[in-house]
């Protein structure tokens, strides 16, 4: 690769990651908010219930990413993946917004409720399509036996989205006051995100369609109708199934349980102050970050497969001790039900070990997807496994785990849900996917 081909990747990679970065921020303050504007949206004068309820309307913004994935991935194999990833921006950056001015329960009633509701599902729908363009982008421009790691710096977005949104919330928590910010400090970081927003907009505006779209389109190659080929063709539906159980289900979940049902266990089930956990979170999220781009890189010398499934085995065999781990860490005291003395580095150190789980699954995972799929179908085809797996199998994690726990008592008993689908991920990963030769191009579906 010459300088200038490594220079103009690299400003791809730049634009592509700081939008999808703003993306994922836009996405998680919603969830990392949920126990805090749960009683504006959902007022019953019980936490619990104001949590689930907050979580479940969370979790409609992961329900309907497969339909956002559908309906852009076919706008992207149809017109291009700049055009595409671009209003999605615009869609993300508005729907936030908009929750940031959003007249809350006391004010309007259940309109705030369906409102809150309604624009959380446009929030899934610019994500779904979101995510498939920025890595088939980056992807299309990366030298072939090096998209793993090119591909990997898309994978980073996701936990630095959520690493930006905490650090936002803290900040403002401590700006505004704790009594301020949960009754009206909350909007800030909401509102915030439109600069950030435009200025993504500007830079993304500015850059090329990727240069096998634009080859494909010029030699009149192009799908007509990318649903049809995509999901009305047996052998490539196979491909996106498979992609689906064996790889994109117990990767969502490994995502969600290390790093955001973590920081609810924390703050939620054993009471660690806040500030604490979310520090906690911070530190672990920062120092396993570089991992990304490490097991990206590592699964173009000996392959996606490899890297993938030792991540889902580590997390279906060590999440239940090592949640146990976290609570020792935390002193949680079962009687008063609280952890008034956290050993913090230990804490810290638990935590980092599930995020390398994380690391592992998701790095390489971009790259394996794209590789599956032709051009002309690509951004369908892989962006609705990646969405069904990250959205409603990873997605519902904080729900389900968190509605395990408060109908069994028992502080583990939600940790069941993720285990399970990633130790079934594994074995049908394990036993049906196939190693492929990092160095060939070729779709599966070719």
């Amino acid at each position: 690769m010459s300088p200038d081909d490594k220079k103009g990747l690299n400003r791809v990679i730049t634009a592509s990651s700081a939008g999808t970065l703003i993306e994922w921020y836009d996405f998680y303050i919603f969830g990392s908010l949920a126990a805090t504007f749960g009683a504006h949206f959902f007022p019953s004068g019980d936490s619990t219930t104001e949590l689930l309820k907050a979580f479940a309307t969370f979790a409609v913004g992961f329900i309907v990413r497969p339909f956002g994935a559908i309906i852009f991935g076919r706008l992207g194999d149809l017109v291009g993946r700049k055009h595409t990833f671009l209003l999605t921006l615009l869609l993300m950056g508005g729907s936030t917004f908009a929750i940031g001015i959003l007249p809350t329960y006391g004010q309007i009633g259940v309109f705030a409720t369906v409102l809150l509701v309604l624009l959380r599902a446009v929030q899934g729908l610019a994500l779904g399509g979101e995510y498939g363009g920025a890595a088939t982008y980056v992807a299309e421009h990366s030298p072939v036996g090096k998209r793993g790691f090119y591909t990997s710096f898309i994978q980073t977005t996701a936990t630095l989205g959520l690493f930006a949104s905490i650090i936002v919330i803290m900040v403002t928590r401590k700006v505004v006051g704790t009594e301020a910010f949960e009754d009206w400090g909350w909007r800030i970081p909401f509102l915030l995100s439109s600069l950030l927003v435009f200025l993504s907009y500007v830079i993304r505006r500015k850059m090329n369609e990727s240069p096998e779209f634009a080859q494909m389109k010029a030699s009149g190659k192009g799908s007509v109708n990318p649903l049809k080929e995509a999901f009305g063709n047996k052998e490539n539906l196979k491909v996106v199934l498979l992609a689906l159980f064996g790889a994109t289900a117990g990767q969502g979940v490994v995502w969600y349980t290390a790093q955001f049902y973590a920081l609810s266990f924390m703050q939620d089930a054993l009471k660690v102050d806040k500030s604490v956990a979310g520090t906690v979170m911070l530190v672990a999220l920062g120092l396993a970050t570089p991992l990304f781009v490490f097991f990206g890189g590592l699964s173009d010398k000996v392959g996606r497969k490899k890297v993938m499934m030792s991540g889902m085995a580590l997390g279906a065999v060590g999440f239940i001790p090592l949640f146990h781990l976290l609570t020792q860490a935390a002193g949680y005291d079962a009687v008063t039900k609280a952890s008034p003395n956290p050993n913090f580095a230990m804490m810290v150190a638990v935590v980092f070990v599930m995020v390398v789980f994380v690391t592992m699954v998701y790095g390489p995972i971009a790259a394996f997807l794209v590789e599956l799929f032709p051009v002309k179908i690509r951004y369908t085809s892989m962006s609705v496994p990646y969405h069904i797996g990250n959205g409603i199998f990873g997605g519902l994690v904080p729900f389900i785990s968190t509605a395990l726990v408060a109908a069994t008592g028992n502080l583990y008993a939600g940790l069941w849900y993720p285990v399970g689908i990633a130790a079934l991920t594994f074995v049908i990963g394990v036993l049906l996917l196939k190693e492929r030769d990092v160095e060939v191009v070729k779709p599966l579906s070719e």
